[in-house]
């Protein structure tokens, strides 16, 4: 029997009976500007995320999310493992490096071995010395075309470590560029591209690349879904159905990137629940049907985290 690494500990796959939300942030801090807009703070937001989540558990059986922060990015695994338990929707943490300009100090001088070493020793031994364990190695990011040379890096320790511990890997392609150049770096190790998902490929309007990545083996995530500053749902559902009708429902991974507290609904934002309350209603509209919305939203990240194929899951 397949499980999931979550904060609260193992989890069977066969619990999962419910969507998941397959790229999310309920703690973080990318704060960089000094005027704390890029924050959701383990104090003074961890109860309005609580709610949302318990909300959507209990509206449209939200049971998973796979929570990206990862290092340099204000994770707080304690925080993540009081969120699911309060909520009752389980969380799957991360590990990893995000893009460049939030390394962490040290980071830029270590080699590939020691970038590995220290993401198989979080996995094996939890985060922070919080013996919580993560579930997935992400959001390994980059920006631009190709990845810099410390992106480099990072990602090719993500995917040897990975390698080692069984672990999948979810990217963050600034702006949806880059997703081919990771695929590459990332499969070039010998990861197999079913345990790859390329993020925020919603904000690439090229259906050709997304055809790309999805005919190589790999999951294409329209993971910031919501986001209209960046990219109008309208533009979300003309790629995402394209991305369907060339034959590509089994690598769809869906989710809103909340990333702010701004876009929380106590704020005015459109919360975690945008996906479900307006996005799906639209495809459904459009004519996909609720198996394939299954299969999008919880058969497709199980089988991303844990390997399995169609027919197991």
């Amino acid at each position: 029997m397949r499980h999931l690494t979550t904060v609260a500990g193992p989890l069977p796959v066969s619990a999962v009976r419910g969507p998941a939300l397959a790229h999310e942030h309920l703690v973080l801090d990318l704060d960089r500007a000094g005027d704390g807009a890029a924050v959701l703070d383990a104090v003074r937001h961890r109860s309005t995320v609580t709610s949302e989540l318990a909300a959507l558990h209990a509206e449209f059986g939200l049971a998973l999310v796979i929570e990206l922060t990862c290092r340099g990015m204000g994770r707080d695994p304690r925080a993540l493992a009081r969120i699911a338990e309060e909520s009752g929707v389980a969380v799957v943490a991360a590990t990893g490096w995000y893009y460049e300009p939030f390394h962490p100090d040290g980071t830029a001088a270590a080699s590939v071995e020691q970038l590995t070493a220290t993401l198989v020793e979080e996995i094996d031994g939890g985060l922070d010395g919080t013996g919580v364990r993560p579930g997935v190695l992400g959001e390994i990011g980059s920006h631009g075309d190709r990845p810099g040379e410390a992106e480099t890096r990072t990602l090719l320790a993500a995917a040897h470590a990975a390698l080692a511990t069984g672990l999948s890997v979810a990217t963050h392609a600034q702006l949806g560029r880059g997703g081919l150049a990771q695929l590459e770096l990332l499969a070039g190790t010998g990861l197999a591209p079913h345990r790859i998902s390329l993020g925020h490929q919603d904000l690439l309007d090229d259906p050709a690349v997304h055809r790309e990545l999805a005919a190589a083996g790999a999951y294409v995530a329209f993971d910031t879904v919501g986001k209209e500053n960046y990219r109008s749902d309208d533009t979300r559902l003309r790629l995402l159905l394209a991305f369907l009708e060339a034959g590509h429902v089994d690598r769809a991974l869906l989710s809103c990137d909340i990333s702010r507290h701004g876009y929380l609904e106590s704020a005015g934002g459109q919360g975690y629940g945008h996906l479900f309350r307006s996005f799906l209603p639209e495809l459904r509209a459009a004519g996909v049907d609720d198996g394939l919305i299954d299969l999008m939203t919880r058969r497709n990240p199980l089988r991303f985290l844990t390997g399995a194929d169609a027919a197991e899951i």
